[in-house]
């Protein structure tokens, strides 16, 4: 069981990390989605998004790309960061993810 959380933007993956005005959040079971949620995150500050998302219980955070010292925050609160990913819809993206098919490649975030 785990929590998947994508950064999205008009129904898409935001490739911009830390500029993104929603969340869904993918709870699943046994490589199968159970529930999705549509959430809107607190204002952005650095370390902001990680607590708020570890206290809600998640597992995996699905980017386009964040800054290193965002990547760190997320591991310090027992959060698998997957970056470099495709813009694809949210959903493509947390099925991928379950079936071991999700691409990643170099960070989209230049700072």
């Amino acid at each position: 069981m785990g929590k998947i959380a994508i950064p999205v933007v008009n129904g898409q993956l935001n490739m911009h990390f830390g500029h993104t005005n929603s969340f869904h959040v993918y709870e699943t079971s046994n490589n199968q989605i159970v529930k999705e949620e549509q959430l809107t995150p607190p204002p952005h500050e650095p370390g902001v998004y990680p607590k708020w998302l570890a206290d809600m219980g998640v597992t995996d955070v699905i980017a386009g790309g964040m800054g290193q010292r965002a990547i760190e925050l997320f591991n310090q609160n027992k959060i698998n960061v997957f970056i470099g990913v495709p813009a694809k819809s949210p959903k493509e993206l947390v099925l991928d993810f379950l079936e071991g098919s999700l691409e990643t490649s170099d960070n989209c975030c230049d700072h």
